[in-house]
Order: structure tokens, then C-alpha cells, then sequence
């Protein structure tokens, strides 16, 4: 028997994946709540656990509704990867099975789930999606040899750099420092031809995540010039989002922060850094990940649709466009636009 349940309401959820070895930061109830208040989005968790049993397997989802994109339930909008914590192949089954049944039911363009290690009791039916790579940091060598680890010209060099140009640095979730991430960010989706996320996002996971929510920012004579988003779930860091003014990439503003992102997450003992996912046909972003010592694995989704290719609206189309929109336009762009990509 299949049920389902609301985790933001539900604590059974937040009880499970407390205990749970692959729960991440993307499975927490903050993230749920951040994607709840941005975009609407609406968590559930399909599970074989029947009301007030505690819960020992379970998928969470979202359910996108979009007139641009179709309809879709999504494990999880905007999660690099969101491992389904099922450990039992009768239950795995059980779950696939329903899971199909409601798409075809309530017309779903698709299911989609994003596991990081491996789905082996889902059963049938679930074909390969998108494919990228992951990287990911152990953290468990001593910081001299995680230094050591570090590509020496392309990230050691630049690190000195900074030092050299006495870039200063700051750590926090300031409105201030939200502010100087996003200005950034504008300047790098702009550079990129693609929309940024809207404001509120950022917001919304700080307010969600509360500490284990940081900003660092890299500033010359005041000015920043680079910052990285990064996010806590127990023992692991996720990296999460990067910018930076390109004219001042020479400064080594970026693997300056990666590095204090290192040092800092060991310190507090962290494990492990998740570096994220990349586009596979993006070479420059996975050599520039895979040249701070990480482990590098495929990383593919799974779907669950009735059509033998899925035509995706892509707003990569649109991209020549949006650097000619004002900062205001764009931000406004990508708080409309977003919703209907996750």
C-alpha cells in the first residue's frame, strides 16, 4: 500500500532522513520550504509507511505545474541530485509502480528523479535522462594535504595572487552580503546569456536554512569581486552557487574562496564538499572543479513517461536575448521565468 504526506507538515519526515546515512540538504524541510515560498511549489513524500507508522521508505517530490512546460512531479525542483532514500526492492517496486500509474492518471508529462548513487530498487519502466558530472571533496585528509592536492598553477598560484593583492574576505548571511552575491550574479548570468534566479530564492533559503546557510564574498579596496553560495546538511557542505566579475578573474578571486570554503568546512568538521553538478558540455567548469583535487562521477536522472523522447521547453533559446535586458528586467525575467523550470 502506497500513501503519501506533506513533510512540511508531516514530522515523521524530518525524523527520517535525521537518521538517514544519504539524506541531504536537498531532502530537509528548509529546502522543501525555500521552493514552497518562491515558487509555489507544493512537497510531497510517497512512501509505504501508512499514517503514524514510522516511516522506512520514501521518495519526495514536487509537483511543477507549468502551462510552458507541462505538468511533472520533479524529486526535487532545482536539487543538483536527491537521492531516493528506498532500501527495499518489494517497496521500490511498489512505489515505481504507483508512481506510474498516477502519472498516466492525472496526465504528468513525466516523473523525474535525480539519484546520486544508484536507484536499484525502483523496479522497471524508469529510462535514462539528462546526464551530467559530479564532483565531490573528502575532506578527511589533513589541510596540507588537501593544499597539496590543489592544481599548482591554475588554483595555488591563484590563491597567492589574492593574497598578493590583499583581497579582503567576509563569511555570513548579511543582507548585505546577499546583495553583493546577487550584484554578481547578475554580472555572471549576463556574461552567460542566461537568466538569474530571482532574488527571493536566496532570501527564502536563508530565512529556511538559517546557519547552515553561508555567503563568502572577496572584495578589493571594498569592491566585491567574487562570492560563493555554499549550504550545510550535517556533515556534508554543497556548494551551490558561484559568481564573480569577469574582468577580475586575474585577481583569483574564486579558488581564493574555494580554498577558505575548504579550510573553514574541515575546521568545523565537515566531511565532505559537494561540489555539484555541471553540464557535460561545459569542459571549462568540470576541469576547473576536477583541479581542486575532487572526485569526478556521472551523475544521470531517471524519468517515468509514456513518450519515447521528451521535446523539453528550453529557455537556452532564449539566452541571446537577456543580456539586453536592465539588471531590474532580468531579475524580474528570471522570478517569472523560473517557476516553470524547475
Amino acid at each position: 500500500m502506497i500513501y503519501t504526506l506533506n513533510p512540511m507538515k508531516d514530522p515523521r519526515w524530518t525524523r527520517f532522513i535525521a537518521g538517514h546515512p544519504q539524506a541531504t540538504v536537498f531532502h530537509s524541510v528548509p529546502w522543501l520550504t525555500a521552493l514552497h515560498k518562491t515558487y509555489g511549489y507544493d512537497p510531497i513524500v510517497v512512501t509505504t509507511a501508512p499514517p503514524n507508522a514510522a516511516i522506512e521508505q520514501g521518495i519526495v517530490f514536487c509537483r511543477v505545474s507549468s502551462w510552458v512546460t507541462g505538468t511533472r512531479l520533479v524529486s526535487l525542483p532545482f536539487a543538483d541530485h536527491c537521492e531516493p532514500l528506498v532500501n527495499d526492492a518489494n517497496a521500490g517496486s511498489e512505489i515505481s509502480e504507483w508512481l506510474q500509474r498516477e502519472r498516466a492518471k492525472r496526465h504528468w508529462k513525466y516523473v523525474e528523479l535525480r539519484p546520486l548513487a544508484g536507484s536499484p530498487y525502483l523496479g522497471d519502466g524508469l529510462r535514462p535522462g539528462d546526464s551530467y558530472c559530479f564532483h565531490e571533496l573528502d575532506l578527511s585528509p589533513g589541510l596540507d594535504e588537501l593544499h597539496h592536492a590543489l592544481h599548482k598553477d591554475s588554483i595555488q598560484r591563484k590563491i597567492r595572487r589574492a593574497e598578493r593583492e590583499g583581497l579582503s574576505y567576509e563569511s555570513g548571511s548579511t543582507p548585505r552580503l546577499l546583495e553583493e552575491f546577487y550584484h554578481l550574479l547578475l554580472i555572471t548570468r549576463r556574461r552567460l546569456h542566461a537568466l538569474p534566479q530571482p532574488r527571493g530564492w536566496f532570501r527564502n533559503l536563508s530565512a529556511a536554512l538559517g546557519a547552515d546557510f553561508e555567503i563568502r564574498v572577496a572584495r578589493k579596496n571594498g569592491s566585491a569581486l567574487a562570492s560563493i553560495l555554499s549550504l550545510r546538511h550535517r556533515s556534508s557542505v554543497v556548494y551551490k552557487y558561484g559568481a564573480s566579475d569577469h574582468a577580475l578573474h586575474n585577481l583569483g578571486g574564486m579558488p581564493f574562496l574555494f580554498w577558505k570554503l575548504i579550510g573553514e568546512s574541515k575546521a568545523a568538521g565537515a566531511e565532505r564538499i559537494d561540489f555539484g553538478r555541471s553540464d557535460l558540455d561545459n569542459p571549462g567548469l568540470i576541469t576547473f572543479k576536477n583541479r581542486f583535487g575532487t572526485s569526478k562521477k556521472s551523475l544521470t536522472y531517471l524519468r517515468a513517461t509514456s513518450a519515447p523522447e521528451e521535446t523539453a521547453w528550453n529557455v537556452r533559446a532564449l539566452r541571446p536575448y537577456f543580456y539586453l535586458l536592465p539588471d531590474a528586467l532580468c531579475s524580474t525575467a528570471g522570478r517569472v521565468l523560473y517557476r516553470h523550470m524547475g
